[in-house]
């Protein structure tokens, strides 16, 4: 298994995944299940259940069905902020990850005893390290930016760049596991139907406006798949992406309330 190294450090943590209930997620869900039974381990799924139109009690019933036939039982995070919050705003993907952010760190201050045996799971896939790649090469190397878009293009890659590492051990003791980043979403799309795993239902209003979807359009269009290797020397020697050693480096408040 190619996580095994990491995977094997696994039992005895406290292990929280994020889980979505999105094709990503839901493969990451039975990869960790996989791996929980032949390392020795279990863990949380947690759900932040935003934006609300997506996720409706029958939804969470549905999936929540499946799950549990399996052995785990994933809690929904119900928001007190209704999608008017996103509809009345410029950007409302980006407002619904700020949310939900808000809500993992909300939930992590308050539920975490032992910071030293945290792991948080994450679903970040291959695609998601294209477009992020494609975003910095446009706005950092194809235009001049003014000295506040500058400032605002270091911290969104900053906040991206994370994503590329897999496994990043933060010197606070807990770690972050994207067990995901080498798949794109050919082979997500294709094991999750295969697997007969169920995912949401509802597509998302806001999903067309974001850049990943127009992206990930052309990708099909063009038939192009991607090497998660050849990606990450790309993004460390022409987008300057700093190694793992940046963020491994970071007071928890810092890593978690600004990039993560």
């Amino acid at each position: 298994m190619e996580h095994r190294s990491i995977l094997e450090n696994f039992p005895g943590n406290e292990i929280f995944f994020l889980f979505s209930a999105g094709k990503d997620s839901s493969l990451a869900m039975d990869f960790l299940l996989r791996a929980g039974k032949e390392f020795g381990f279990r863990f949380e799924a947690h759900a932040g259940a935003f934006p609300v139109h997506r996720y409706g009690q029958e939804e969470q019933k549905r999936i929540s069905s499946y799950w549990q036939g399996r052995g785990i039982i994933p809690v929904w995070h119900n928001l007190a902020e209704t999608d008017a919050v996103l509809e009345t705003t410029e950007n409302p993907c980006l407002a619904c990850q700020s949310i939900r952010k808000e809500m993992l760190r909300a939930f992590l201050q308050k539920q975490v005893k032992n910071w030293h045996n945290l792991v948080i799971v994450t679903s970040y896939s291959l695609w998601d390290l294209v477009s992020y790649g494609v975003e910095q090469m446009l706005t950092s190397l194809l235009r001049d930016l003014q000295e506040e878009e500058k400032e605002r293009n270091k911290r969104r890659m900053m906040e991206t760049a994370q994503r590329f590492h897999p496994y990043l051990k933060m010197k606070e003791g807990y770690a972050v596991f994207r067990p995901l980043v080498r798949y794109d979403g050919r082979d997500i799309r294709h094991q999750v139907e295969k697997s007969g795993i169920p995912t949401l239902q509802a597509p998302c209003r806001f999903g067309d406006q974001r850049p990943k979807r127009l992206l990930e359009k052309y990708y099909e269009k063009l038939e192009m798949g991607f090497d998660y290797d050849k990606l990450l020397d790309y993004a460390e020697k022409a987008l300057n992406f700093p190694d793992a050693s940046t963020w491994a480096a970071m007071d928890r408040d810092e890593y978690l309330g600004k990039y993560f």
